[in-house]
């Protein structure tokens, strides 16, 4: 490439074959030996692609390392958070809800509490492929009496219809997609009050264009080993769980490509995910808030909503707890991280062991 100055315009010269980059002959410029062409643009414009090409790497850059700190790839040798010295003053901050078991229930004496719960990570262990992270018996007998005494929800990430599939409890709440699709109880709840059915799908006027990302983030993605899309009705999800973390960077531009074509769908970094879904107001603090409205519990004093999960996308519902001065929320994680939770469980076998407790609890308030 050979440059120019003349004026306030550069004329660049670059080899361009079959371009698309001009529809008609008229806009093509002039051809010069060797099958170049003379292009003459302002040095305002080439500073702003130069800008773009730059923010775009920066872009991808910071997309990276969020998926590096939100998806550890050697958790094995981080020393355990119960042993761990340089952990202690996380822990003192975000102490084990197990261990503040009578503290969380003393707090919680006159109130409704209301159960909101994640799936993977959470009520599932994180396995590599995503359509296998089933719920074994025990969890889900846990969740089948917990939402006997309390109201239960199931919010994720996941379409709603996958995470049913997954769970198979017709009496609990089940808000996919980041809170986009929400369906009350069909049966066996005792708080479901005329509740049941679809309540809520804020983004449904989105669903033509996430079938199209889905469709060209498949044909994008194909070439990085170990990629899976996943179509999650409201939201897509780019799970990176089994790609070589070499390839992350390649996978963050590969999905950059498709996604900087759509200005009203948004790239958020979740647990070994990327997902993309729409920019409207929307997420999983919010889906909280309307179940508690759709419950009754709106504006109430007397409600302790519980909320347990270990995404990035679940701070969002720790934050709302936090301002609404009701409750709290359960991170679940074998390290540190930056949360608004209160308290913190290292793994689903820990959530089990919590949710059967408060099961239990409940119980012996009835004897």
């Amino acid at each position: 490439m050979t440059k120019q100055k003349s004026g306030i315009n550069m004329a660049i010269t670059v080899a361009v074959s079959n371009s698309s980059l001009f529809t008609t002959a008229a806009q093509k410029p002039q051809m010069v030996p060797g099958g170049f062409m003379n292009i003459t643009i302002s040095r305002r414009k080439l500073l702003q692609l130069q800008d773009l090409e730059i923010n775009g790497a920066a872009r991808i850059n910071a997309w990276v390392d969020s998926m590096k700190a939100s998806s550890p790839t050697h958790v094995k040798s981080t020393p355990s958070l119960s042993v761990s010295e340089d952990n202690s003053s996380w822990m003192d901050d975000h102490p084990s809800a197990l261990d503040m078991f009578e503290q969380i229930t003393n707090a919680s004496k006159g109130k409704q509490i209301v159960m909101f719960l994640d799936y993977d990570g959470t009520l599932s262990p994180i396995v590599e492929d995503p359509d296998r992270a089933f719920m074994d018996r025990k969890m889900r007998k846990t969740v089948r009496k917990l939402a006997g005494y309390f109201p239960t929800a199931i919010v994720s990430g996941r379409c709603r219809d996958k995470v049913y599939s997954f769970v198979r409890l017709a009496e609990l709440y089940y808000a996919g997609s980041h809170g986009m699709d929400i369906k009350g109880p069909s049966k066996g709840s005792k708080y479901k009050k005329g509740t049941q059915g679809v309540l809520f799908q804020p983004a449904s006027e989105f669903l033509p264009m996430i079938d199209e990302v889905y469709k060209a983030l498949l044909e994008t993605t194909k070439s990085t080993p170990g990629a899976k899309v996943e179509n999650n009705k409201f939201c897509v999800s780019v799970h990176f769980r089994c790609v070589d973390e070499k390839k992350w960077t390649e996978l963050a531009q590969q999905v950059r490509s498709v996604v900087k074509e759509y200005p009203k769908l948004r790239m958020t970094q979740g647990r070994k995910v990327l997902e993309i879904r729409p920019t409207i107001k929307w997420d999983k603090g919010k889906a909280l808030e309307f179940l508690l409205e759709s419950l009754g519990y709106a504006n109430c004093t007397d409600v302790f909503p519980v909320y347990i999960g270990d995404d990035r996308t679940d701070e969002d519902a720790f934050k709302v707890l936090r301002e609404r001065g009701q409750g709290f929320g359960i991170l679940v994680s074998k390290i540190p991280k930056d949360t608004h939770a209160y308290y913190s469980l290292q793994e689903p076998s820990q959530v089990m062991d919590f949710l059967q407790r408060l099961v239990q609890w409940k119980r012996s308030l009835k004897w």
